[in-house]
């Protein structure tokens, strides 16, 4: 398996568990080979949070998923934008975008696909591009957001990346009610891609802008 020619790498997540979903399997082996991974959360997400559960819950574990997928503490950035409302801050997101990308000047960007119908998802996307256009940029998979996919850009896993994205998942317990939620379905997933490219397990991304 070919090393991925990426050194720094930034990925960002609207909300708590976005990129566990749709990427954690590439940060799994991004991590693997040596790259140092940033990640960056925009909501607390505290609207989400099912009764019975403390506020602060996605936040905690988000903070447990991220040392399963081995990303340094100290390399995950928190804001507090409200779910759903993302669009009434869309120009504080990108002045938060550009200093994370003074600050990491990450040569990789992971993001929310164009694909993603989700209000808050667009305007991570959206703003993404804005702020990283010379960076090398691609958009995750999140298949109840997406009405269409392109297979663009595919990145192959072993069953080791894909049981820690697994394991990342399972942190969430919090979310295990949603149907999305389920840990299995993304075995299920990095399989159905696997077949569509020929490999065993995969995940796939949209190539929004590819520098090598």
């Amino acid at each position: 398996m070919k090393k991925l020619p990426f050194q720094k790498v930034l990925a960002l997540s609207p909300h708590t568990d976005d990129i566990e979903f749709g990427c954690g399997g590439t940060l799994t082996r991004l991590q693997e080979q040596g790259a140092e991974v940033h990640s960056a959360v925009f909501s607390h997400c505290e609207k989400s949070v099912p009764e019975g559960f403390a506020k602060d819950i996605l936040i905690k574990e988000m903070h447990k998923a991220a040392s399963v997928l081995k990303i340094n503490k100290d390399n995950i950035h928190i804001f507090n934008y409200p779910v759903r409302e993302f669009s009434s801050f869309r120009q504080d997101i990108l002045e938060n975008l550009v200093k994370l990308k003074k600050e990491i000047k990450p040569d990789l960007v992971l993001t929310t696909s164009t694909y993603d119908v989700h209000q808050d998802h667009e305007v991570i996307s959206k703003e993404s591009i804005r702020a990283f256009r010379f960076t090398s940029l691609l958009g995750y998979e999140l298949p109840w957001n997406n009405l269409q996919f392109p297979n663009q850009v595919v990145v192959e896993l072993t069953s080791e990346h894909l049981q820690n994205k697994l394991n990342a998942i399972d942190c969430y317990q919090s979310q295990r009610f949603r149907k999305y939620g389920d840990p299995e379905l993304f075995k299920k997933g990095a399989q159905i891609r696997g077949i569509m490219n020929k490999k065993d397990l995969t995940e796939i991304f949209e190539a929004i802008k590819v520098y090598f």
